[in-house]
């Protein structure tokens, strides 16, 4: 089998969501996406004996589960390094690659994860192990960063580099769109996949703080392909200077956008409904239609 493309520092990503997390993470982000997962669960009528939150920073993710009142157990499966903060302690932690699932087949009747599978070499991998794990007409329900995330400070970045140091390096990760996840929830085996997006606009007083927030939430560049050397004082400021010149607000403030992918899918069962095969229809589409023209349209003058 081909080895997936190495886009991401996987080690390098454990190392910087370890030091956000002893410093002190950033959670309104994932403050936001744990109260829109409670919502989404509260759709969905029914209970669930044994889940697994794959790969959510910090401890949101448990608490929102728990305060459902849907879910008996959960356990968590984190790629930090360090276990010791009382976010991370407990025994239901285990440190785990979400690249390399290690639960044995049908562990789980519910699998979530927020905002860390954006950061995976293999997305297709990692759902059809999602899927392996999951139980039959057990569901998996996550969000992960899109297509337009960070764009301003993509652009920012790219015409600074372009003008001080004749070309440009990768420093902002390439998210997927939101088709293509659709997509990869049904090549995974997962059956009525659903994908839609919820658009965020965070404003900042410049481009540094939203950079410390960046670093805070342990989601700095750690691209496989990235500059080792350090990035220049020039480079930087000249950076922050086009963000503000193209992006800024009414108010002076800078926009940052985050574009949240949902997705949402479960492991197949007889009981779900199946779209009707090709061909086995009892009545024309014309013949459903006849009397439903308005008056005057359908006939000849």
């Amino acid at each position: 089998m081909t080895k997936p493309p190495q886009i991401f520092d996987r080690r390098q990503q454990r190392l910087r969501l370890t030091r956000a997390e002893r410093l002190g993470y950033a959670d309104f982000l994932l403050a936001r996406v744990c109260d829109e997962l409670a919502e989404r669960l509260a759709a969905v009528k029914r209970s669930f004996s044994r889940a697994l939150d794959l790969g959510t920073p910090h401890c949101g993710a448990v608490a929102a589960l728990a305060a459902s009142g849907q879910v008996e157990r959960v356990l968590r499966a984190v790629p930090v390094l360090d276990l010791s903060r009382p976010a991370l302690s407990g025994a239901g932690v285990v440190v785990a690659d979400e690249e390399l699932v290690p639960f044995a087949p049908k562990s789980f009747d519910l699998v979530v994860s927020l905002l860390a599978l954006h950061g995976v070499n293999d997305l297709p991998g990692t759902l059809a192990q999602i899927r392996r794990c999951l139980v039959d007409d057990g569901l998996f329900i996550g969000c992960l960063f899109g297509g337009g995330t960070l764009s301003e400070l993509r652009a920012a970045f790219t015409t600074a580099e372009a003008e001080l140091e004749g070309g440009i390096s990768p420093r902002v990760a390439p998210f997927a769109d939101l088709r293509d996840i659709g997509a990869l929830l049904q090549r995974a085996g997962l059956a009525l996949p659903v994908t839609d997006v919820d658009t965020l606009t965070v404003r900042y007083d410049n481009a540094f703080a939203l950079m410390r927030d960046l670093r805070a939430m342990g989601l700095t560049n750690t691209l496989a392909e990235r500059r080792r050397t350090p990035l220049r004082r020039a480079t930087l400021m000249r950076a922050a200077a086009i963000y503000a010149e193209r992006f800024a607000m009414a108010d002076g403030r800078i926009p940052a956008t985050f574009d949240i992918v949902w997705l949402s899918g479960w492991a197949p069962h007889e009981s779900q409904q199946k779209p009707l095969r090709p061909g086995s229809a009892k009545m024309r589409l014309a013949d459903a239609l006849k009397g439903l023209e308005p008056p005057g349209e359908g006939k000849d003058d």
